[in-house]
């Protein structure tokens, strides 16, 4: 059994899937964490003084947060949505061909989104807006879409490097592909 200490990858991999773990972990964590804290204290702000002025663009900022930290999530614990109506009719060789296969191709497009990401991320540093209430940057509240493109590509790579290194099909680094008890082939 795994902990969060330990990955199922051998070597330098098993540490780069750990630090992708951790790194998920605290952006999410941290995330809704302060979403929770902004937001309470934003009624009681509301109920007994007066709105916090900038709450509305705090959360959004850790909206982009969670969501680009929970594609990197899901995609390392096999969550993503997937089409598998020809995938499930097939035997056990061509799908771990064609997980490999969709792992790779979607590593590609997440790699590539996050190089678009940073372009764009790049464009709107040197624009020089700030957000109105906060007056920071606005390229600091998209710092985290490249990231998260990012980490998911990699997650999708160590996912076809799984396969490609172990007998079983892996839908992720640590997860299995099959059904649970309570879910069945249609």
């Amino acid at each position: 059994m795994l902990t969060d200490d330990t990955s199922s990858l051998p070597g330098f991999l098993g540490t780069v899937d750990l630090a992708i773990a951790k790194l998920e972990a605290i952006m999410l964590a941290l995330g809704v964490l302060l979403m929770a804290l902004n937001t309470v204290a934003n009624v009681l702000g509301r109920v007994f003084w007066e709105s916090i002025y900038f709450s509305e663009e705090l959360n959004r900022i850790l909206i982009i947060l969670i969501t680009f930290a929970g594609i990197s999530y899901a995609a390392r614990h096999g969550r993503h949505i997937r089409m598998s109506a020809i995938y499930d009719t097939l035997p056990p060789w061509p799908r771990k061909l064609l997980t490999i296969f969709i792992s790779l191709v979607t590593a590609i497009f997440m790699l590539g989104l996050a190089w678009y990401a940073l372009q764009f991320l790049l464009t709107t540093m040197g624009r020089g807006r700030v957000l109105p209430a906060l007056q920071i940057p606005v390229w600091i509240t998209l710092c985290w879409v490249p990231l998260g493109f990012f980490l998911t590509g990699l997650q999708y790579v160590l996912t076809a490097i799984k396969n490609m290194i172990e007998p079983d099909i892996y839908l992720s680094t640590n997860v299995l592909e099959g059904y649970d008890n309570d879910e069945r082939e249609v």
